[in-house]
């Protein structure tokens, strides 16, 4: 562990061209210009930048990757959890410290251009208290939150004056107590953990969720979607509510989905926010094709949206074939005690939720939680004692300025630091090789960008070709890059 300032400064040098024999790719400046390359391994290299020439294509060549002109999604970013957790320990660094560092997560020039986050709509499992902005009975006692003025709202005035343009995916982990009854429709029904959402309080609760997004927005944060529920199939959260397909279906096309329309609400709509594996409850299977498939409902809404504590990437396979025009955003992940291995993280995850859900159309991702202490802290009982943050920060040493950087944000740093919002996936066709991934994307400004994994133990070759220019990659064994050059 190093200080803060200290690590920004080792970052900074690391970020310089490698010697011949340390794995650089820096090249002789070609005419056309230098594709900017980022590389990641098993090994030492972290987010190593260095330089390649950008060539004139050599038609026929074997290791040839080219375009085919079709083109498939546009991606709205990629980024952390703003939970308060979070927050806490990013308030107690220096106030300079905690600048470079939230300009190095979200700055598009000065930093890695972090561009879609994920919000707590009220308290969660890593906040300081449980808690909603209704938690007195009527809609007249909505309220912002006091610990959201004191510990989300100063974060999120500081990240949106340096990048304006990101943009949040919000998600509860409960409504308001009074507002449930038991699932066998018991009332009353006083606690945070399980119950279920009264049918009576289906417009209140939409209310809320208008009074929130108004709010939220009304200071300048843009609300880009919310989810309906957190996890809803999980009913042991330290805050949860069980919402099957039946009940969120019903919600939607009877209280939120209109409310948001008679509001003018802009901000998405996404279903399910849980796993792949549909938490293995075969009456919740296809969750979000049941309100898909009826119309009342699936006018209002946007997409659906994913965790992979359970399951596999490829049910994403059958959500985009049985519902194509739909958008699909994957939303949380976590690293922790007990699956924490760097070499196979950095590599597995990139793979399977990166790769994996933009490969099936995926428009972004969020994963858990951006900053966490050395003891995994600040985390509610009953919630997540063994997760661990993108970063870790020392909560002794030298008055939190400490910092360590985990897999979750190298992946990010890789997606965000070469695709803009708003970024085209692109079909290739030529070269291929097992153990070897790639994607090609357009961005908005023109420039081109692609995300490579090479999942063997000997070095990969390619070249990236794009019409009139083509980059020669050669991606390290065990290792994730990302490029990004002008045609």
């Amino acid at each position: 562990m190093i200080p803060f300032t200290t690590a920004l400064l080792v970052l900074a040098l690391s970020c310089q061209s490698l010697p011949p024999d340390s794995g650089s790719q820096t090249e002789p400046e070609s005419d056309k210009g230098q594709a900017s390359v980022y590389t990641t391994n098993t090994a030492t290299l972290r987010f190593q930048e260095s330089q390649l020439p950008v060539n004139e294509p050599a038609a026929g060549d074997a290791f040839n990757v080219t375009l085919t002109g079709k083109t498939f999604q546009t991606v709205e970013g990629f980024g952390l959890a703003i939970t308060q957790a979070s927050c806490y320990n990013l308030l107690q660094m220096p106030e300079e410290d905690r600048q470079k560092f939230l300009e190095e997560v979200f700055s598009r020039s000065k930093g890695l251009g972090s561009s879609l986050v994920r919000v707590c709509i009220g308290g969660s499992d890593f906040s300081l208290d449980e808690f909603t902005w209704c938690d007195q009975p009527g809609m007249e006692n909505f309220a912002i939150h006091p610990l959201d003025k004191q510990y989300l709202f100063p974060i999120l005035d500081q990240i949106y004056a340096i990048n304006p343009a990101v943009k949040i995916i919000a998600s509860p982990w409960s409504c308001p107590r009074w507002m449930k009854m038991g699932e066998d429709g018991s009332l009353p029904y006083d606690k945070w953990t399980g119950g279920r959402l009264n049918p009576l309080r289906y417009q209140d609760y939409a209310q809320y969720f208008v009074k929130w997004i108004q709010a939220m927005e009304g200071r300048g944060y843009h609300i880009h979607a919310v989810t309906l529920q957190n996890e809803p199939l999980n009913r042991g959260n330290s805050m949860s509510l069980y919402m099957p397909w039946e009940d969120q279906l019903d919600f939607i096309k009877t209280a939120v989905g209109p409310a948001f329309r008679e509001a003018g609400i802009k901000a998405r709509i996404l279903l399910f926010d849980h796993n792949y594996n549909y938490d293995n409850m075969s009456s919740q299977y296809d969750y979000p094709l049941h309100i898909y498939d009826d119309a009342d409902a699936s006018q209002y809404v946007a997409g659906s949206a994913w965790h992979n504590y359970g399951g596999n990437v490829t049910t994403l396979d059958r959500i985009a074939q049985k519902a194509p025009e739909k958008e699909i955003y994957f939303t949380e992940a976590s690293i922790g005690t007990w699956n924490y291995d760097y070499e196979k993280c950095i590599i597995n995850d990139f793979r399977d939720i990166f790769l994996g859900t933009l490969a099936r159309g995926g428009k972004g991702v969020t994963l858990w939680n951006l900053m966490l202490d050395d003891k995994r802290s600040p985390y509610r009982p009953g919630g997540c004692s063994t997760c661990f943050g993108a970063v870790t920060i020392s909560s002794s040493s030298y008055s939190y300025n400490t910092v360590s950087r985990n897999t979750h944000y190298y992946q990010v740093a890789h997606c965000s630091k070469v695709l803009q919002p708003g970024a085209v996936r692109l079909e290739t066709k030529g070269y291929q090789a097992r153990g070897l991934t790639y994607q090609v994307y357009r961005n908005p400004d023109g420039s081109y960008a692609a995300l490579l994994l090479n999942e063997n133990k000997v070095e990969a070759k390619l070249n990236l070709v794009s019409g009139r220019s083509s980059v020669t990659c050669k991606v390290p064994p065990m290792a994730l890059q990302s490029v990004m050059w002008n045609d």
